[in-house]
């Protein structure tokens, strides 16, 4: 149900070429959650283990998460 989770969340990152030909990648339903990488599969690389560690803290601290693709993280659909 996790995997499934971040995989939605990962399939609705944004990814920008920044000035310098590098990039940045976000994803906009998870604030905070950001990444850089020299190239677009560098990047997707280390957002996903950032968007990781965003809904560990989020969860230790008992926030609410985003549905993302219609999946709760309790694995509900809605």
């Amino acid at each position: 149900m996790l995997i499934e989770y971040v995989d939605k969340a990962m399939g609705k990152a944004v990814y920008d070429k920044l000035e310098d030909s590098s990039f940045s990648g976000k994803t906009p339903q998870c604030p905070g959650v950001i990444a850089f990488g020299e190239t677009l599969y560098q990047c997707q690389k280390e957002l996903r283990p950032s968007l990781e560690g965003w809904l560990i803290v989020k969860t230790r601290h008992g926030d609410i998460l985003p549905i993302i693709g219609g999946r709760s993280i309790c694995g509900q659909s809605l």
